[in-house]
């Protein structure tokens, strides 16, 4: 489904992106790991075209993303933020339905209400969310109320960023699950980056870990404790010493 080439990205002198190779299967969940300020998200926009890469290929479905329409291009993808980026001076249901109501085939009021509603339902939240604002839920209903946003117009891509951060052990749990359901019942490609080995653990078929620029390690996440890469071992298991600098 999406394929980078040799993806490469700097900022000033900082080099981010020193040449990234990555295959991600139309259907399966990819999960990028790495220490903070490796470029996971940067990667991610550089797909989503927020940012310019400096050199390189994205191809989505053999289609190279320089030249897609931007309209189109979008549309097909879905995106739960770290923060949860709900708009305070909307109701929940108008998060949930903010692109229904926009683009070239709006949906009507009414519409898009219901079909929210539906959406909310699915993440385990009641009707009577629906009509309050996002500074009347917890972190965690927040959490829920992106996650039905993200899905709203069931996208063939959905991008996870740090879907559990800020959330206790059993609620991150519950959105760990959610979004291994949700991704296995619309048979979307996902990529999600996180530092949560238990998100992990319950949301990947695969695992790419991005390490100094580049893919260090990538494989089936049955493959990923037994993995030789010395990298790798450090951090799924948050070793102090090893070949990772600066940890101390």
């Amino acid at each position: 489904m999406i394929t980078l080439t040799d993806l490469r990205k700097s900022f000033g002198p900082v080099e981010v992106l020193r040449g990234v190779n990555l295959h991600v299967a139309r259907g399966s969940s990819m999960v990028v790991i790495g220490g903070s300020g490796t470029g996971k998200s940067v990667l991610l926009k550089c797909i989503l075209g927020l940012v310019r890469p400096d050199a390189g290929r994205i191809t989505l479905q053999g289609e190279d993303v320089a030249n897609a329409d931007r309209e189109a291009f979008l549309a097909r993808f879905g995106m739960l933020f770290q923060g949860g980026a709900l708009f305070d001076s909307l109701r929940v249901w108008e998060n949930v339905a903010f692109r229904l109501l926009r683009g070239s085939n709006p949906m009507t009021k009414p519409q898009a209400r219901e079909a929210a509603i539906a959406k909310l339902a699915r993440v385990g939240l009641k009707p009577l969310v629906a009509d309050q604002f996002p500074s009347e839920l917890s972190g965690g209903m927040q959490k829920r109320v992106g996650l039905a946003r993200a899905i709203a117009a069931a996208p063939e891509i959905i991008f996870f960023d740090e879907p559990t951060t800020g959330l206790d052990p059993i609620m991150a749990g519950v959105i760990n699950e959610l979004i291994r359901e949700i991704v296995v019942e619309a048979g979307a490609t996902a990529i999600t980056i996180t530092h949560d080995m238990s998100s992990v653990r319950a949301i990947a078929d695969h695992v790419a870990m991005l390490h100094n620029g580049v893919i260090q390690w990538t494989g089936p996440v049955a493959e990923m404790d037994e993995a030789p890469d010395p990298c790798l071992q450090q951090f799924i298991h948050g070793r102090a010493e090893g070949p990772i600098a600066g940890v101390r």
